[in-house]
């Protein structure tokens, strides 16, 4: 079975366009377009931190196959 491999790099990617809206944000006037950049901003956030947790589930079943593989040959 084939696994999708998720970089650091892409969640880190998320973390950075999300710290942008917020810059950007801060520049507005309290308002509906500065909520609404919050708003991408907390989803961005959200977005790395799911793929943070697939990666690490990817990583953990990987370790587990290998580990539970030689057991299985006893």
């Amino acid at each position: 079975m084939a696994h999708m491999q998720i970089s650091p790099e892409t969640s880190s990617t998320w973390l950075l366009q999300a710290k942008d809206f917020l810059v950007e944000a801060r520049r507005l006037k309290p308002g509906a377009a500065r909520n609404d950049l919050r708003q991408v901003a907390k989803i961005l956030r959200e977005i790395a931190k799911v793929e943070g947790l697939s990666a690490g589930e990817n990583l953990i079943g990987a370790k587990g196959s290998a580990i539970s593989s030689p057991a299985k040959r006893l």
